[in-house]
């Protein structure tokens, strides 16, 4: 089972620096980690980043029962999500929710970002799936969202934004940026006549080296 060190102040830091990178406004988007208890630290629900500090963050178990509540906070209003990857993949120790706006554009429209740039095979293992629709908070976005991510890093949320998992936050803030940064790269080759794919051994072999580091 994959844990955090200083969980909480991983948390914090990719936090703020989410906010910093324009990956979500106000107070949308969440981020947790994995204890090495196997509890979970998250940030709460309706702070805002630049205020939020480390008596705001929310300790939860796996089954969503608050163990710490500092300042009275609740925790994230998608912590099934968190939750449902967390009991989906043994190998993470953080997962990210965010609504960055092109790849969001792609989750509108129901389509998934494509493996057009290398790099993006290397760190999601693939293009980006769109998961199904579920109504924000419901136990079917966690649902659905764990089919989506099968062997891959990141996955589109339908009409919603994305979730990205990994071994640590600042990992996984990494491919939030990098599905966000294909995703605009992918929308302006359209207009060019569409991106080319990669060649289906190139994005194999990334693929693998994808699998390949997520084991580390």
């Amino acid at each position: 089972m994959k844990s955090v060190p200083n969980a909480h102040q991983a948390v914090l830091a990719t936090a703020k620096q989410m906010l910093r990178k324009g990956l979500v406004e106000g107070t949308s988007g969440n981020i947790s980690a994995r204890l090495p208890d196997g509890n979970i630290v998250c940030t709460p629900s309706s702070v805002d980043y630049e205020e939020m500090s480390m008596g705001d963050l929310v300790v939860v178990d796996l089954d969503g029962a608050v163990l710490e509540k500092a300042q009275g906070r609740s925790p994230t209003s998608e912590i099934l999500l968190h939750l449902a990857c967390y009991r989906a993949f043994d190998d993470i120790g953080s997962v990210i929710h965010a609504h960055p706006v092109w790849a969001t554009m792609f989750a509108c429209a129901h389509q998934p970002v494509p493996a057009c740039v290398d790099e993006l095979s290397m760190y999601t293992g693939g293009e980006v799936r769109c998961a199904e629709y579920a109504m924000s908070g419901s136990p079917g976005v966690g649902e659905n969202a764990v089919k989506a991510l099968e062997g891959k890093g990141a996955a589109l949320l339908a009409n919603h934004g994305m979730v990205a998992v990994g071994p640590e936050p600042a990992k996984v803030l990494h491919i939030v940026a990098l599905v966000e940064r294909t995703a605009q790269i992918a929308w302006g080759a359209r207009a060019l006549g569409g991106p080319v794919p990669l060649p289906q051994k190139a994005n194999e072999d990334f693929a693998g080296v994808y699998q390949l580091m997520r084991s580390l």
